[in-house]
């Protein structure tokens, strides 16, 4: 199966950067499709950006401009700019394995807050 273990959360100012890291491990791993979603307080999950294997990616209105989504091998990575204090959530990654099908990583805060 696909383990996922995200880190770079944590406290940012208003206008700040982070760069989240979500890196796969597993036997045989094929992944097809990484995404980031958040959730924050009392709201549902939501998509923020996702890449594909061949290095296609789509972002949605959330942070477009603001965000980008990036894949090296196994780990992809979350580079946000001018963050906003609405950016606050937990960030998840999720990856689609052509085998294992779909997994969750455990999610990282960020917190956006003067």
């Amino acid at each position: 199966h696909v383990q996922l273990v995200e880190s770079g959360g944590g406290l940012v100012q208003p206008g700040g950067s982070l760069r989240l890291t979500c890196t796969a491990s597993g036997s045989g791993l094929s992944i097809s499709t990484w995404s980031w979603y958040r959730q924050g307080s009392g709201n549902q999950r939501e998509l923020v950006a996702r890449i594909f294997s061949d290095g296609y990616t789509s972002y949605t209105d959330l942070m477009k401009g603001r965000c980008t989504i990036s894949l090296d091998k196994n780990t992809v990575y979350l580079q946000m700019n001018s963050l906003k204090p609405e950016d606050t959530a937990v960030y998840y990654c999720n990856a689609e394995d052509r085998r294992y099908g779909g997994a969750w990583g455990q999610g990282t805060q960020v917190t956006v807050s003067s």
